[in-house]
């Protein structure tokens, strides 16, 4: 390589790009993600240091009461060691990862995506970045089922900052917020919001945060000290997918 050639190459000139090609872009939680890298070598030979994927999504922070919208780094991958491309040399690298259990669902304002990162020494780092939608597994999609069944509708799904008591291994927590349009808790709820903490493939615990609707005296005084609002812990399991609809009757009639 000429000297001109390094030093276009230093600072991103003619630099080599990368373009990811999922098998699928609909996936759930704990699937395994496969597809292949392709990487167009550009107008210089040039040295890639490294190879990584990184999931991401975006969550609300709030900082001295300001609310703003964060980026979260979810799990990251390194697909290869140091390589050198040459000039319009195309390689292709396949991949395969599995996706965290942990990994918010794409409802709601909730997006997740994928990026492919080419760090390259001394240059302007090209990227990619390819969306996910990541669907409830059978299980989730039971206890949503039987909360619908109870009469609620969704109303928002959103990451949020956790507390620190709520805090697992990333720094936020996907909630869902359920309004109850019919059924037995209409008139009983303002609202229920649940959180998923996966801890296995079949199962989930769920932090579910039981709203009461204000009643008489007694409740608007509850309500206006914050005391209307009760946090249950239940773990639910895959082979109670059958029976989720009476469990969390049970569990949200002992507490609203």
């Amino acid at each position: 390589m000429s000297f001109f050639n390094k030093v276009f190459a230093s600072v991103g000139i003619g630099s080599a790009k990368v373009d990811t090609k999922l098998e699928k872009d609909r996936v759930m939680p704990g699937e395994e993600v496969r597809g292949i890298v392709f990487i167009r070598g550009g107008s210089t030979e040039q040295n890639i240091d490294d190879i990584y994927l990184s999931l991401h999504t975006t969550y609300i922070k709030e900082v001295d009461e300001k609310k703003y919208t964060a980026t979260a780094e979810i799990d990251r991958f390194k697909l290869t060691q140091s390589f050198v491309i040459r000039e319009n040399e195309l390689k292709e690298i396949p991949f395969s990862f599995r996706l965290p259990l942990e990994m918010p669902l794409s409802m709601g304002k909730t997006k997740v995506w994928v990026s492919t990162g080419l760090d390259i020494k001394n240059a302007v780092d090209p990227t990619d970045k390819d969306f996910l939608t990541v669907v409830p597994n059978p299980l989730m999609e039971g206890i949503f089922n039987a909360v619908g069944q109870l009469g609620f509708r969704l109303r928002e799904a959103e990451c949020e900052q956790a507390p620190r008591h709520l805090r697992r291994r990333l720094p936020f927590v996907q909630e869902f917020e359920f309004v109850p349009s019919s059924g037995p808790f209409r008139g009983r709820l303002d609202e229920l919001e649940l959180i998923f903490y996966p801890l296995n493939e079949n199962e989930i615990e769920v932090l579910m945060q039981v709203d009461r609707k204000a009643r008489g005296l007694g409740g608007f005084l509850s309500e206006a000290m914050g005391m209307d609002e009760t946090f249950v812990r239940l773990t639910v399991h895959a082979s109670e997918v059958h029976t989720l609809q009476r469990k969390f009757q049970n569990t949200i009639q002992r507490y609203s």
